[in-house]
């Protein structure tokens, strides 16, 4: 799964490594980015402007918010059957914008704490997690537009951390996400993303709290 993310190059840089139009106003560096809190994605291919969503989709029909915390994560070898995706699948999909993500490896025989890794590409460069989204209307008649991230198998090097990664996105393949329409040529995106091209570091157990939000989070740990 994906439950916590980065986000945090300079306005500049990131409207020119990954082509956007713009970036809300109020748009600042995140380094620990966590479910139902607000994410930067894109849903337009022309427009490529950049909008907040709120991370875990709520679905048309849900009663209320508390289920988007349990719907963080989408798996990609099942959008088209369940009734919660099928729809956005087809229809809303989305770029979640990030720049690295955070993931726990359980302790040999599940004794002591899981120790955390933060995963990013070896260039720096950013990227964007496959996503879905959806609008959700409250019953005070309050529009939510939130969204999911969705997961596929790992590659060699983070199945030895967990055993599944978010889908990452970078280039072509971004604007390809929103525009194709072909349910083979999109699942054909939703791949692991190739090990030799990402890294992975050990950092400290601060970044399992989501209040915690800084940079000292990336700090490795010594060998």
């Amino acid at each position: 799964m994906c439950g916590r993310f980065t986000l945090f190059l300079a306005a500049d840089e990131l409207r020119e490594e990954l082509e956007l139009n713009s970036l809300p106003p109020d748009w600042m560096p995140r380094y620990n980015v966590a479910p139902t809190q607000p994410v930067l994605a894109v849903t337009d291919a022309t427009a490529r402007q950049a909008e907040w969503l709120r991370w875990g989709l709520v679905p048309s029909w849900a009663k209320d918010l508390s289920i988007g915390s349990r719907m963080i994560n989408a798996r990609a070898e099942t959008l088209a059957e369940k009734p919660s995706f099928r729809a956005a699948f087809a229809r809303r999909r989305c770029l979640i914008l990030a720049n690295g993500f955070f993931e726990w490896q359980k302790a040999v025989a599940g004794k002591g704490p899981s120790q955390p890794y933060f995963i990013s590409l070896r260039d720096g460069k950013p990227f964007a997690f496959a996503g879905l989204w959806e609008l959700w209307r409250s019953p005070e008649g309050e529009d939510v537009r939130s969204c999911t991230i969705i997961t596929t198998s790992p590659n060699d090097s983070i199945a030895k951390i967990h055993d599944r990664m978010p889908v990452i996105l970078t280039g072509e393949r971004m604007w390809n996400w929103l525009t194709w329409n072909d349910a083979t040529r999109l699942n054909s995106l939703l791949v692991p993303y190739p090990a030799d091209e990402m890294q992975a570091v050990r950092v400290g157990s601060m970044v399992s709290n989501p209040n915690v939000d800084h940079p000292g989070l990336l700090t490795p740990l010594e060998a």
